[in-house]
């Protein structure tokens, strides 16, 4: 089994800052690509900002510039360090890895977690 437990997120002013993490646990022999994600109500699931077992970044145009993505291999962990934050990041983030078991590879999320921009 594999669990990733989110932490952080909450309720901030616009302009603000919030971080966010993930940590992975179970039986893993390998963390791959990690990632963040974010769904606002009435909204698809979308990209925000992801990050390879090589630490290369990608960041959804909206978020460049204000949020960094970076990770820790030997925490199986990922953060989300989020400043300048406008009302429209308001969402419910999800983290994402793509984990190497024994039975392959495969997608895991873990459980969500609200961030609120009040303006």
């Amino acid at each position: 089994q594999v669990a990733l437990v989110e932490s952080g997120g909450g309720l901030v002013q616009a302009g603000g800052s919030l971080g966010l993490s993930c940590a992975a646990s179970g039986s893993i022999t390998r963390v791959n690509d990690m990632g963040w994600y974010r769904q606002a109500p009435g909204k698809q699931r979308e990209l925000v900002a992801t990050i390879t077992s090589g630490s290369m970044t990608n960041y959804a145009d909206s978020v460049k510039g204000r949020f960094t993505i970076s990770r820790d291999n030997a925490k199986k962990t990922v953060y989300l360090q989020m400043n300048s934050l406008k009302p429209e990041d308001t969402a419910v983030y999800y983290c994402n890895m793509k984990i190497t078991r024994f039975l392959g590879l495969a997608d895991y999320w873990g459980q969500g977690t609200q961030v609120t921009v009040s303006s």
